[in-house]
């Protein structure tokens, strides 16, 4: 008897032990975890060297950095480096991440960036929709959809139905993102209207267009079971346009511009 409850108290203490043991480690881990996000706020854990410690804060922050400099280079060539490197220190400190993949940090930057930070003294007024714009570019280099087979309309044209590409986005933006550089730095508003897409050889482009190619193809994407005669009567309406034969005109000449682009994949 006196054995089994030796036996078992000795269990216990080990139970005992391997908590107190997984504790301190899960203690230490966050500690380890605070200082590399913000060195400045949070010491290192105890009994760790310095040295070493320096190592992993230069590799988690230039590894983190690069990266989205990489993804931004636009925005990172129009800021010095005290404000860039604040950004992105300021980042690693505040936002907690969500994914576990790399190659989503620029997401959870541009997330950061219009959620958590917004604007701040001595930004320039456009940076948010720069940032937007250049990670547009990434989402849709590295989106794994694919553009349909290219048919042309069997029908008369204004009786077909155009398809966007699942890889071409229609954005507005108040300033003219795709001008921006160090050289070019709007100080008032221009506002701009863009499609960005990935054609069939996997190269990313831009096109300029103007307010009611953006609205056709938003029709187009969201009215799908209207034709094009459809979609143009509807946009005529809209404009309270005179000479509606004459848009018509223009839109068909759009729509296959359009098509050779691969903005517009197919035809129903």
């Amino acid at each position: 008897m006196k054995s089994k409850n030796a036996n078992a108290r000795l269990c216990q203490s080990m139970l005992v032990l391997g908590d107190s043991v997984m504790k301190s480690f899960q203690e230490t881990q966050l500690a380890f975890a605070k200082h590399l996000r913000a060195p400045d706020h949070y010491p290192a854990p105890v009994d760790m060297d310095d040295r070493r410690m320096g190592i992993y804060r230069e590799l988690i922050y230039n590894n983190i950095e690069n990266f989205i400099a990489n993804v931004f280079p636009v925005l990172r060539s129009l800021l010095n480096d005290e404000h860039w490197h604040l950004m992105v220190r300021d980042f690693i400190q505040r936002h907690h991440c969500q994914t576990p993949y790399f190659l989503e940090i620029s997401e959870e930057f541009l997330q950061y960036l219009m959620q958590e930070r917004g604007l701040c003294e001595g930004d320039p007024a456009f940076l948010l929709e720069l940032a937007h714009y250049e990670w547009i570019e990434l989402a849709l280099d590295v989106s794994e959809a694919s553009i349909p087979l290219a048919s042309r309309y069997q029908v008369a044209p204004l009786l077909s139905k155009p398809r966007v590409s699942p890889l071409a986005m229609c954005l507005s933006y108040q300033y003219p993102v795709h001008k921006i550089s160090p050289r070019y730095q709007p100080s008032v508003p221009e506002p701009t209207q863009l499609v960005v897409y990935r054609n069939r050889d996997d190269k990313v482009r831009f096109m300029a267009v103007n307010a009611m190619t953006l609205r056709l193809l938003y029709l187009l994407q969201t009215n799908t079971q209207a034709n094009l005669g459809d979609q143009l009567h509807l946009i005529a309406a809209e404009l309270q346009h005179n000479h509606p034969e004459s848009l018509f005109d223009e839109a068909q000449s759009l729509v296959e511009e359009l098509f050779k682009l691969d903005i517009i994949s197919h035809f129903d």
